[in-house]
């Protein structure tokens, strides 16, 4: 069965096209209008094996918010489509990376349950412009959109780093990772991964 799900979503703010497939090999077409959010969508692409098309366009003119949380949004809703009822999956997924001096580790329950811990990123962070334009309190507003849409518990937590940049990548590296781990198919497991066959 095909884990794939194409959703559009437009609003006054912003005007998303999304494609995700699970079961890709990492291919990605993102543009956003943000280009260091493309960087990050382009990293959870490649590290987690999906294969994601982004179309996203909106008021960048008054700030990058909008249209970055929005798209944040549908890709969790995409996710959340696509996983279907869960049957045979790992469910669990934990990864540590690092870039460079930068260490992150994320951890995945696709639960059903909307949660997230963001811990760890050095103090002033958020308020860092990551190539002029996009601010590093967006990462935990992504993480936040995403868990909350596809309805799964996350944890993210900075363990090291200096350079904002790195810190925002390993983020989206680290949770591609675990998020990989968590949606493959385990031949041992017979059904849905939960006790109350149901997530």
């Amino acid at each position: 069965m095909s884990r794939t799900a194409s959703i559009t979503r437009a609003t006054s703010e912003s005007s998303i096209q999304l494609t995700i497939n699970l079961d890709g090999s990492g291919i990605s077409k993102v543009h956003t209008t943000v280009p260091f959010f493309d960087h990050l969508l382009t990293a959870f692409a490649k590290h987690s094996l999906v294969d994601l098309e982004v179309v996203a366009t909106g008021d960048t003119h008054i700030d990058v918010h909008h249209t970055v949380e929005d798209t944040a949004i549908v890709l969790g809703q995409a996710i959340r489509q696509a996983l279907g009822d869960k049957s045979g999956i790992s469910r669990y997924g934990d990864a540590t990376v690092p870039l460079d001096e930068a260490l992150v580790r994320a951890v995945v329950d696709l639960s059903g349950r909307p949660y997230l811990v963001h811990t760890g990123e050095p103090a002033g962070f958020e308020f860092h412009l990551i190539g002029g334009h996009f601010t590093g309190s967006m990462v935990r507003h992504v993480f936040e959109a995403i868990a909350f849409n596809a309805g799964i518990t996350l944890h993210v937590n900075v363990l090291a780093g200096r350079d904002p940049h790195h810190i925002a990548e390993t983020e989206f590296k680290a949770f591609a990772r675990a998020f990989r781990f968590a949606v493959e198919h385990d031949s041992r497991v017979k059904g849905i991964p939960s006790t109350k066959g149901a997530l």
